[in-house]
């Protein structure tokens, strides 16, 4: 299982996912430290991916 590598650059990582899937929204997008497990289940929904395919999506945006 892939760590998600987020610090520091989530704004443009946030940006390049909604241009990827217009239907996500803030609140899909939010992300607390120590919460991601939670992003990532919530983008699991919208996306209709597995974890392991969320984090890698997110990790090469």
């Amino acid at each position: 299982m892939s760590n998600l590598k987020l610090k520091g650059m989530w704004n443009e990582v946030k940006g390049k996912a909604k241009q990827a899937y217009a239907d996500l929204t803030d609140d899909d997008l939010l992300y607390e430290e120590g919460k991601e497990d939670e992003l990532i289940g919530r983008l699991q929904k919208k996306t209709g991916k597995t974890r392991d395919q969320v984090v890698d999506w997110l990790n090469n945006l």
